[in-house]
């Protein structure tokens, strides 16, 4: 059975692990971004890329993949050949699938991370056999994937999908590095943490409420805008707040969802749990391959 080499980059971690074509974690291993360098600022791209490749190596031989996936936050140029991930200001167009692959010697895909979760929810996790659904990553950052008759939205540069740009709150708040008023500055772990002043997971439930309305409101939007009525949501704050969130998120979605295509929209939980980043990455890599994944692009 052949293995996807799986790479997840996201601002708080970096993660690799190898994937079965079953869709299956089979190992994995994680360490911090590095978010400090040498310059007292921001860590370097060699500093980034250093850890990245340790942690790849861990995985060793290479031999035993055929090929490496890679998630990766956005924006990224077109077929993901640059990356420059708004929660990692140390790589601007920088060459992440050059980079692995000259580096493990595998055939390289890097795709948007939250794209590559809607691809593995729809091959293992919450969006099996669903052919029209968002699947959204509410974590250091927020994205989102979109699944459309049964293909993968890519858009003209492969950014299609960023949810997170929405503006939901027009006179929100603009933390560093952000559009004021998306979802992302408003719902995001680093965003939380910049307005309550401690970090997101010390949330109260009135915090805990709002986000949930915030992302509910942008599904809904969404959902009435591409007729979708499934909304699948992962990530370290969704998942970490739990059962508030998902009940907040749906109700205000309701109050958006009056349409009759759009309403009864569903709001779930990530089906590929905390492993879903990893899984969606293999799955990028599989779909390079010519794989099928799940119903995607049937």
């Amino acid at each position: 059975m052949e293995l996807a080499l799986a790479v997840d980059i996201g601002g708080t971690k970096m993660a690799v692990g190898a994937v079965n074509q079953d869709g299956r974690l089979t190992e994995r291993r994680s360490a911090p971004t590095p978010k400090v360098g040498s310059d007292g600022e921001t860590a370097s791209a060699e500093d980034l890329r250093g850890v990245l490749l340790g942690l790849v190596d861990e995985l060793g031989p290479f031999d035993q993949f055929a090929v490496c996936g890679v998630g990766c936050g956005g924006p990224m140029s077109s077929g993901g050949e640059l990356v420059s991930p708004l929660n990692i200001p140390g790589w601007r167009s920088f060459p992440l699938a050059e980079e692995l692959e000259r580096h493990t010697g595998l055939p390289t895909k890097v795709d948007n991370d939250a794209k590559a979760l809607a691809l593995g929810e729809g091959w293992v996790g919450a969006a099996v056999g669903e052919r029209n659904y968002i699947a959204m990553v509410v974590s250091t950052g927020v994205g989102g994937g979109i699944v459309l008759d049964g293909r993968l939205l890519d858009g003209a540069s492969g950014n299609a999908g960023h949810i997170g740009q929405m503006v939901v709150e027009p006179d929100g708040q603009q933390p560093p590095r952000q559009i004021k008023g998306t979802l992302e500055a408003e719902a995001s772990g680093t965003s939380i943490a910049y307005r309550i002043g401690r970090p997101s997971k010390e949330s109260s439930t009135a915090d805990i409420t709002r986000t949930g309305q915030l992302v509910g409101r942008a599904v809904g939007s969404v959902a009435n805008l591409l007729d979708l009525r499934l909304a699948v949501i992962s990530g370290s704050v969704a998942l970490g707040f739990g059962e508030p969130f998902f009940a907040a998120a749906r109700s205000e979605a309701a109050k958006v969802c009056t349409l009759d295509y759009s309403r009864g929209l569903r709001i779930e939980p990530g089906g590929c749990g905390p492993d879903g980043p990893l899984i969606g990455a293999g799955a990028v890599g599989f779909r390079h391959l010519g794989h099928t994944i799940g119903l995607v692009e049937n």
